[in-house]
């Protein structure tokens, strides 16, 4: 019932979801046949169905690196989160994890539901993992090992000043985005982006962390939201650099996503009571209609201006919210695409 009245309110969002379904069903059928990528695939679209979508849009290749990059990462970042494991046991897996992946053989029953699927079975990821071209192998090597040691830091250390999260952060989040630059790189498609650029792709898409219910964690919220929005700049400037039609929508459509999703969490206390996200009609907009940066430049401009339309003076960091959103609707202005829409 929920998804009908959400048409019969958004009646545009019907085709696109249409299309969107057609495209899920498309994508579980083209799951390769040999069972180590087999596993590979259908993990991916378990752990994580809009990105498993999203995926599609890279040639086979670099689909492939993208997928197992993923996983790799998925599964160190199972180990970190497990809090059964000790520390003298999960310090040790953290730091040698770039190793792990060149072990056929290697496993590490933790997690729960399909991450412990993946963890049971980690074997058919570095099966996948050894067939990859070396410049792929080097890239993922290199953000797992850099990850995994940073993740093995803060286990042993406590997150206790915002100079601390920043670095926890580029960490689980940024690193992320240089890993993406490498592999796109290897791939010969695009030139390498800079480190700067690429660690604002990665933070500006990092999950965001609540607190308990109450005025003060509201304002944490939209300060933690403000933080986000510095990183806007530079995800503008990485995605018009882009050549290649294929990686630019792949990146671009999770970046739309963000700052969709800071849109409507930015001063919204149901934040603290449930799942605050896009809904699903307006996120297969997203995926359908995003193919230039006009396209980027439009759904910027126009997430930027419903969150500035949600800023509380009173809040104590509303002067820097504004000056934030206002520097995104510029550099959204000064593109001079917006009237293409």
């Amino acid at each position: 019932m929920g998804s009908l009245r959400a048409i019969l309110k958004h009646p545009d969002d019907l085709y696109p979801m249409v299309k969107l379904k057609l495209a899920a069903r498309s994508a579980v059928k083209q799951i390769p046949a040999e069972p180590h990528w087999g596993f590979c695939y259908s993990m991916l679209h378990k752990v994580s169905r809009s990105f498993g979508l999203v995926i599609q849009q890279l040639d086979t290749d670099l689909r492939d690196a993208v997928c197992i990059f993923y996983l790799v990462l998925r599964a160190l970042d199972t180990v970190e989160d497990d809090t059964s494991i000790a520390a003298e046991v999960k310090v040790p897996i953290l730091i040698a994890f770039h190793q792990h992946i060149y072990d056929r053989e290697w496993h590490f029953s933790c997690g729960t539901k399909e991450y412990k699927v993946l963890m049971d079975e980690f074997h058919h990821v570095s099966t996948a993992f050894l067939e990859l071209g070396r410049g792929y192998q080097e890239a993922i090597e290199d953000i797992t090992m850099r990850m995994g040691a940073g993740m093995a830091k803060f286990i042993c250390k406590e997150v206790e000043t915002v100079d601390d999260y920043d670095e926890y952060c580029h960490y689980v989040a940024g690193l992320v985005g240089l890993g993406l630059s490498k592999l796109f790189h290897a791939s010969g498609k695009e030139d390498l982006a800079s480190d700067t650029l690429s660690n604002s792709m990665g933070l500006f898409l990092q999950d965001l962390k609540y607190e308990e219910n109450s005025v003060k964690a509201v304002q944490c919220l939209n300060d933690m939201v403000t933080n986000a929005l510095v990183h806007v700049e530079d995800c503008l400037k990485y995605m018009s650099d882009l050549r290649d039609p294929a990686i630019f929508r792949f990146c671009a459509i999770p970046q739309i996503m963000a700052i969709g999703t800071l849109a409507l969490c930015y001063n919204n206390i149901q934040v603290f009571r449930g799942v605050v996200k896009m809904r699903r009609g307006l996120t297969a907009k997203v995926i359908d209609r995003t193919k230039t940066m006009s396209d980027v430049y439009g759904a910027f401009y126009d997430f930027s201006r419903m969150l500035k339309s949600k800023v509380d003076d009173n809040d104590p960091n509303s002067r820097k919210t504004k000056d934030n959103l206002e520097a995104i609707l510029k550099i959204c202005r000064d593109s001079g695409t917006l009237n293409q829409r």
